[in-house]
């Protein structure tokens, strides 16, 4: 990320999305959650572990949604019981292996679909929420 979209939008090859991104990732207030990483940039904060005191406080702030990705992060999200919504982007790849998104789990969270969109490249968002209230096992 720190290697491209800092400076995205000053590049000619890039379109008017990557260069609108550019502008809001670079002010965007980011977290990354990392056991081995110093520091880093571009407004930036580094986290060690998911606490759920610190991700609560940080989900009353005001100013939109918190975003997350990784099959390792979102397993520690939901084990803490910390994500309202999944969102999840459908690629037409197949790739035939990789790190599975959902952990192995006896939790059953019931979804309710509430957006479907298709962009122009073919990637589908299926845009789910919670349910229930009850925490996954």
């Amino acid at each position: 990320m720190a290697a491209f979209w800092p400076t995205a939008d000053a590049d000619p090859s890039s379109t008017g999305p990557m260069v609108e991104f550019a502008r809001i990732w670079r002010d965007m207030p980011k977290i990354v959650f990392s056991r081995t990483l110093e520091r880093a940039d571009w407004n930036t904060t580094v986290v060690r572990d998911v606490t759920v005191e610190e991700i609560m406080a940080l989900k009353a702030q005001p100013g939109g949604d918190l975003a997350l990705g990784g099959a390792d992060l979102a397993a520690a999200f939901m084990r803490h019981d910390l994500i309202d919504e999944y969102r999840l982007y459908i690629h037409p790849i197949l790739i035939g292996q990789g790190k599975p998104l959902f952990q192995v789990s006896d939790a059953k969270i019931s979804l309710r679909l509430t957006e479907t969109r298709t962009f122009g490249n073919g990637v589908v968002l299926l845009r789910y929420q919670r349910t229930e209230a009850s925490p996954p096992e």
